[in-house]
């Protein structure tokens, strides 16, 4: 009987894999035999290997961790047997997605979309700059860090706000995160509102029909979170109202039907939940697996486990 590591990619991780028995199973391959299920103790899920890579965990017997590639788990829970650790990518998405959101901010703000939407219209138009606005970001964790990094050349206002107040350690010194019970006092004075919170039972439709209407006249909502946080009855009727303005990578439901009116409303940039999906991802999770392997080879405890809700 073999402890199988059970891998989405045919590498040694720079030596991380020596000495341990593993199978790979990549995004696009065959599942593997069951003889080689049988024996599986960690596996690493492919990121792109879809419903099948979950529902494989069911035909793992002596499974007892899993190293998923994601950094929110919500959609993961069902296909975690009892008994079975489960640990996420925290740090894996931050440069992807924080790029990501930043870019959505930028093209919606400057009306990038508008203007690749009419070729041939010269629409020499003042636009907003992303400058001297104010930017809240919800949801202050890793990826919410990585976001405001990277808006610190842009010469804006940032706005922390996460579960619980607390100070942290910012690009240019210690700042204030506000507590998540301010929202409603800090929602009509910021100009961009961010969603990076995880989806869970106390975030699923936090962005209703109230949160929007406290937002000020103008205002740009961008979701790179997960689509459920936002009610998208709520989100269509301001849009087409022409008070606030979205950036969407994440929508309920997802995909987001093609005769969908958010598609054709003005005001309105949608990209397919790609805020993960770029070149920097693998590099990045190839790090962590590998540190995660020299974890396990050596008898430790594995980073970023998640509790079972």
């Amino acid at each position: 009987m073999l402890d199988i590591v059970l891998l989405p990619w045919d590498d040694d991780l720079d030596g991380a894999t020596a000495g341990l028995d593993v199978a790979v199973w990549t995004d696009d391959g065959p599942e593997p035999p069951q003889a080689v299920l049988d024996d599986v103790v960690l596996y690493v899920p492919a990121y792109q290997g879809g419903r099948r890579a979950l529902e494989a965990t069911g035909r793992m017997p002596r499974l007892r961790t899993i190293q998923c590639l994601w950094a929110g788990v919500d959609s993961f829970w069902p296909f975690v047997p009892e008994g079975v650790a489960l640990h996420n990518a925290a740090g894996v998405h931050d440069t992807s997605t924080a790029e990501l959101a930043v870019a959505l901010m930028l093209a919606r703000l400057r009306r990038l979309d508008d203007f690749a939407r009419q070729p041939g219209a010269w629409l020499h138009d003042e636009t907003p700059a992303l400058a001297d606005r104010r930017v809240l970001i919800l949801g202050h964790g890793s990826i919410g860090s990585a976001i405001e990094r990277r808006l610190a050349g842009f010469e804006v206002d940032v706005v922390r706000v996460a579960r619980t107040a607390r100070d942290v350690d910012g690009p240019s010194g210690v700042v204030h995160v506000h507590a998540q019970e301010e929202l409603p006092d800090l929602l009509p004075t910021v100009d961009v509102v961010v969603l990076i919170v995880p989806l869970t039972d106390e975030t699923r439709g936090m962005v209703d029909a109230a949160f929007l209407a406290r937002m000020k006249d103008g205002a740009l909502l961008v979701n790179v979170a997960r689509g459920a946080v936002v009610d998208t009855d709520a989100l269509t009727a301001e849009v087409r109202s022409g008070r606030l303005e979205v950036a969407l990578d994440v929508t309920d439901p997802e995909p987001l039907p093609p005769d969908h009116p958010l598609w054709s409303l003005p005001g309105v940039l949608i990209s397919p939940h790609t805020g993960g999906l770029s070149t920097a991802f693998e590099p990045r999770a190839k790090r962590l697996v590998a540190a995660q392997l020299q974890r396990w080879r050596a008898g430790e405890p594995l980073d970023n486990e998640v509790r079972r809700p």
